[in-house]
């Protein structure tokens, strides 16, 4: 079994930076795809950023210029650096992650338990 666990959220002011970090744990055997997803109050989940194994990346529209999604594979770890950060990226902010495990026939999808971030004067 694979664990992500999000860290590094908080209350920052309109215009200022955080950033995420996800760190996965457990039997891993290997890592493919992951993302960054959030939810707002009221809203849907949305996908916010990915990356692939190889480092390859893409973002929601609404993020393109602010974020970058980062990956350190030898340490099982992703990070978001946000940047000039809106109030409306208030949301909780999940770790998303395609594995397989070491314990577990099968690939499939793990998530983490969220990290909030508020933007708000």
């Amino acid at each position: 079994q694979v664990q992500l666990v999000e860290s590094g959220g908080g209350l920052v002011q309109p215009g200022g930076s955080l950033r995420l970090s996800c760190a996965a744990s457990g039997s891993i055997f290997s890592i493919y795809d992951m993302g960054w997803y959030r939810r707002a109050p009221g809203k849907q989940r949305e996908l916010v950023a990915t990356i692939t194994s190889a480092g390859s990346t893409n973002y929601a529209d609404s993020v393109k210029g602010r974020f970058t999604i980062s990956r350190d594979n030898a340490k099982n770890m992703m990070s978001l650096q946000m940047n000039s950060l809106k109030p409306e990226d208030t949301a909780v902010y999940y770790c998303n992650a395609l594995v397989t495990s070491s314990a577990i026939l099968g690939i499939y999808t793990t998530w983490g338990q969220g990290t909030q971030v508020t933007v708000s004067s």
